[in-house]
């Protein structure tokens, strides 16, 4: 997993001299055998410390994992985690996230430990979604000026997130180190706090194997790791409401409140001629929402406000933020849903969006 950064490479080798001798060339080539031998010998013991009995096999081990010097620690991803789905599905939409974000700057992030580590990218994306410049070196080679930049970059994240005491579950090592788990805690923040047009999969954790070096023996030991929890608890809204308990503890009544709601727009929508049979996808694009505040206040939206025929993910989400800001001048709460999760089919949010119009417009005509 972790694996030592790349190096500048050094001054090149004089040229042997003609007159070396034999015996010196023989000397050579012993004293490169002998150390390829430790390092194999090293790196045997790590894999046989890793599989042990009370742990499952880890046949990817990378060398770097287990050459530790005294009392150093190094963790690593169990791979049945990797190969999780939703461990796999967040990585994607971490990605496909970070490609979005800096297609401008026509960057393509392929693999998050490889092509983040040195902060060149963090730098873009940080720049990106807080509007604000960084006074770092653009590029740099060395790995202690990778660190400066990274430790600057780092400490601008910390500046925006605002963690109040919490502690950060990154840092400059890590993150350096291609620690995975490390980059995916940073990445998630990031996108939690810039409320980033994603759905991140919920309840996403990892099995993360620690290696420890003792007395010249390695020792390992398996912690879990969450990533993700649901959306509610991401997204920072904590509190329960009636649809939460209704998801968790009485599933069955969902189809009745799904067909008084589907009632309720139908009575409006009809008089445009338009119906209504599935809440989660009819109304993810925001249309729908858009005409319906129209005709529950009576009046005609006029079309330059929004998309009729939205084709991209950040129209339907213009149209969507479009129809929450109509429900706040009809003197309705700011909805708990996000035009995100509207959009990205959360019929939890659906409904909780839909009940509150229901809810002040029941008695309409």
């Amino acid at each position: 997993m972790s694996s030592a950064p790349l190096r500048s490479p050094g001054p090149r080798p004089h040229k042997m001299k003609k007159d070396e001798s034999f015996l010196g060339k023989l000397g050579g080539t012993l004293a490169r055998k002998k150390k390829a031998k430790e390092v194999s010998d090293l790196q045997e013991e790590g894999k046989n410390a890793i599989n042990s009995p009370m742990s499952p096999a880890l046949a990817d081990v990378h060398p770097g994992d287990t050459l530790l010097e005294e009392n150093e620690e190094r963790t690593m991803i169990d791979p049945t985690s990797k190969e999780d789905p939703k461990f796999k599905e967040l990585v994607k939409v971490l990605i496909d996230w970070i490609n979005d974000v800096l297609v401008e700057e026509r960057i393509i992030v392929k693999q998050l430990e490889e092509d983040l580590y040195d902060g060149q990218v963090l730098q873009k994306l940080l720049e990106k979604l807080a509007d604000r410049k960084l006074n770092v070196a653009e590029v740099t080679q060395s790995e202690i000026g990778q660190k400066q930049k990274l430790q600057t970059v780092l400490e601008a994240v910390r500046d925006v997130l605002r963690p109040h005491g919490r502690a950060l579950q990154w840092n400059v090592d890590s993150i350096h180190g291609k620690n995975l788990v490390a980059i995916l805690h940073l990445l998630v923040s990031l996108a939690v706090h810039f409320r980033a047009p994603i759905r991140l999969p919920e309840n996403v954790s990892v099995q993360v194997v620690v290696v420890r070096k003792r007395e010249g023996l390695l020792h390992s030991s398996h912690i879990t790791e969450e990533l993700t929890t649901t959306t509610e608890m991401i997204m920072g809204r904590f509190e329960r409401d009636a649809f939460d308990t209704l998801f968790d503890h009485a599933p069955d009544k969902l189809s009745v409140v799904k067909k008084s709601l589907i009632t309720f727009v139908n009575k409006h929508l009809n008089k445009l001629n338009l119906e209504v049979t599935e809440l989660e996808t009819q109304f993810a694009d925001g249309v729908y929402l858009v005409l319906l505040m129209g005709l529950l206040e009576d009046y005609f939206v006029p079309l330059h406000n929004f998309y009729l025929t939205p084709d991209s993910f950040d129209q339907k989400v213009h149209n969507v933020a479009f129809a929450f800001e109509l429900m706040l001048d009809g003197g309705l709460k700011k909805p708990k849903a996000r035009p995100e999760d509207v959009v990205n089919l959360d019929l939890k949010s659906t409904l909780r969006v839909l009940y509150n119009l229901f809810t002040k417009y029941k008695h309409l005509e």
